[in-house]
């Protein structure tokens, strides 16, 4: 950790709605006083630091009064924008203290999945950082239904690290990191100190969703290490409630648990690719086809797409699925949906005789496509 941890100059704090909420009883202040300071003076050593932070629907719930959190879309985005505003005016107060601006960013990933708005986002985030403002970045939960019921932060920290290019995602939690097994149902769980992002063993060991302020989970935070490690970010996952911890992290501290990226990261633009979380549709391989893009670096064939779900044009990114439903790749389709089901399973050279029109020989070119 030392090794790794004392070159990263961009980082990317997560930090949960258990930590600035204690615990659901309204904003911790003492608490967003200690992250404030913390990184501010990871900022005068030299750091960047983006800092994604839970807790505006958390602190809605206990502005208005409310024990358990609602199920009704509008009940959420209406706690999201209450508690937005004590989140925002909270943090903003801490930095000033420290003669440090903050900026507030709301994303969803629909900003993420247009080009234009991905390099846009990209590019405030960059100039914020340039002129040593720290972006408090949440996802716009008061107007985006889907990333209320289906997003987490955990997610968008790994995004924001793919983004901006950072080299380490530090998520913060009420835990002191990933265990062999759920420690408060196993005595017997050990703490893994290390390991390699992308493991599929450690997607076995971590468990299901954790408070129930937050959304996310262990298993949140594993998925995460693995996407942000396809920009070449390392991840630490560590307790918030640990003393100094921003600090001693970036001093080298081994504390929580380090999961290390992979050297060889994604090109830009394939990294905006496989950063889609939401697809205009999918591709069902054959294990052939599979083979040809994992092993062979290979475009995909007309005849190695055995099925084709969801309706999307031309140009539109859709998943490139197993038999099984697992994920194997996204791409740029160069057909849409009507008229690849068409030349589905077909060769190549059937496809003017199949449409009545030539075409491209691939359904998505190499160079439009990242395995993941």
């Amino acid at each position: 950790m030392k090794t790794l941890l004392a070159k990263c100059k961009r980082i990317v704090v997560k930090v949960g709605s258990s930590l600035v909420t204690n615990r659901g009883a309204g904003l911790d202040l003492v608490a967003l006083g200690n992250w404030a300071r913390q990184i501010a003076m990871l900022s005068t050593s030299g750091h960047e630091v983006v800092l994604v932070s839970s807790g505006a629907i958390a602190e809605g719930m206990q502005r208005l009064g409310w024990s358990k959190r609602p199920t009704s879309i509008h009940d959420l985005q209406a706690a999201a924008a209450v508690g937005q505003m004590g989140l925002v005016q909270a943090y903003e107060s801490c930095f000033r203290k420290h003669d440090l601006h903050a900026a507030q960013v709301l994303l969803t990933h629909a900003d993420l999945a247009d080009r234009e708005r991905y390099l846009n986002a990209r590019a405030t985030l960059i100039t914020l950082l340039s002129l040593g403002v720290i972006p408090i970045i949440n996802e716009n939960d008061t107007v985006v239904t889907d990333e209320i019921k289906f997003g987490d932060n955990d997610t968008l920290g790994a995004l924001v690290a793919n983004l901006i290019d950072a080299e380490v995602l530090i998520i913060l939690t009420d835990q002191s990191g990933l265990y062999t097994a759920d420690p408060r149902n196993d005595l017997n769980a050990t703490l893994i100190s290390a390991g390699l992002a992308g493991d599929a063993q450690l997607e076995s060991m971590a468990g299901g969703a954790g408070s129930h302020i937050g959304r996310g989970g262990m298993i949140t935070k594993i998925l995460a290490a693995k996407r942000a490690a396809r920009s070449g970010a390392h991840t630490v996952i560590a307790s918030g409630h640990e003393p100094d911890v921003l600090l001693r992290l970036m001093q080298g501290e081994s504390i929580g648990t380090l999961l290390t990226a992979p050297t060889l990261s994604l090109a830009a633009r394939k990294q905006w690719l496989a950063d889609h979380l939401q697809v205009g549709g999918k591709l069902v391989l054959d294990a052939g086809a599979i083979k040809a893009l994992r092993a062979d670096g290979k475009s995909l064939l007309p005849i190695g797409v055995k099925n084709v779900f969801g309706e999307f044009e031309r140009g539109a990114v859709v998943a490139c699925v197993s038999e099984d439903g697992v994920d194997i790749a996204r791409g740029l389709t160069n057909y849409n949906a009507t008229e690849a089901r068409l030349i589905a399973q077909h060769a190549s050279k059937e496809i003017e005789s199949l449409l009545g029109y030539g075409g491209d020989a691939e359904i998505i070119h190499r160079d439009n496509l990242v395995v993941l």
